[in-house]
This record gives C-alpha cells, structure tokens and sequence, in this order.
C-alpha cells in the first residue's frame, strides 16, 4: 500500500496527515511523517509515503478531502473532521471505541468512565482509555473530547496546551 501525506500550518503548530485513497490512516500535531506512519496498525501500514506540499494538498485527490476538513476545523466548523472517513485496526474492542469516539461531539467533554459506558462495556475504563493512547487518527478520532474523572485533562499524545486548546475553541463554536 501507499500513501500521501502532508504538513499544514495551524494555530495549534504543524498537524500532518498520512492518507491513503481519501481515507485518514494517521494525524497529528507533529511534521515527523515517520513517527504517525509508525502509529498505523501493520496491517495497513503503507510502504511508501509519497509526501506532497501542503500548497497543493487541497487538489491532491487523496489529500483534498481531509486536508480542506483540518482548515475547515480551524476555521470554526468543528464539525468538519468528523465527515472524512478513518481506517483504524486493532482488536475488535478498540475498533468499537474508536467508532464511540467518533460520536462524541465538538464541544461535548467525557470521562474515560463515560466513554468506557457509551461503548457498552462499563467496567473497561482502562480499555476505554487505551484506545485513546493508540488512537493514530488525532482530530478525526477524537481522543481530545475525553478527560479524567475529576475533569483534568489527563494525558494527550500531542501535549496538554494543544488538547486545552482544541477543547477551549470547541466550547466557542457550539
């Protein structure tokens, strides 16, 4: 398999995409394509990564789609991202989450308690937060929206400032 990534410029720092046919395999705030490429599940991690200038990505075939979401987001439609497609493998409980994940709304906050409930196994709370940990679709997948129980942010793969600002410009859009 191949695949086309490329670097954009946010407010929260660079943010690549690592795409195949137009659907999301790995995203983050990082321009080391190397390090989310090593996020993808082997089963689908591509053998070439053909990276291409984020000038160009919005007419990329592969690229256009998710690309044009990441500036939408930023733009203010909190929705965007969540209309491009992701690939995601693991075993079948973190595939579900990751599924759950992905109905959590811009703006809306949960527990890794909650989260673990919404995907119909309560009592897997550490699992509920693996997923998040080896979620290698940040933004598209978001991982940012869930929080301790005491409402601290926990951890996040790309830094606590970056989570506390995704969640700070959802909570002004909805």
């Amino acid at each position: 398999m191949t695949a086309r990534a490329t670097t954009l410029a946010t407010p929260d720092g660079p943010f690549t995409l690592v795409v195949s046919d137009g659907v999301v395999l790995a995203s983050g705030w990082t321009d080391d394509v190397t390090s989310l490429v090593a996020l993808v599940h082997p089963t689908l991690r591509p053998a070439e990564v053909e990276e291409v200038d984020a000038r160009a990505a919005d007419q990329d075939p592969d690229l256009a789609e998710p690309a044009k979401a990441v500036s939408a987001y930023y733009a203010g439609d909190p929705h965007a991202v969540g209309r491009v497609p992701v690939r995601q493998r693991s075993g079948a409980y973190r595939e579900l989450a990751w599924d759950v994940l992905r109905d959590v709304a811009p703006g809306e906050r949960v527990t890794y308690t909650e989260y673990a409930r919404r995907t119909g196994r309560p009592a897997a709370v550490r699992a509920a937060a693996g997923a998040c940990a080896m979620n290698a679709a940040a933004l598209f997948v978001p991982c940012h929206r869930v929080l301790r129980g005491d409402g601290t942010l926990g951890g996040f793969r790309y830094g606590l400032a970056i989570k506390e600002s995704l969640l700070a410009r959802e909570a002004a859009l909805v």
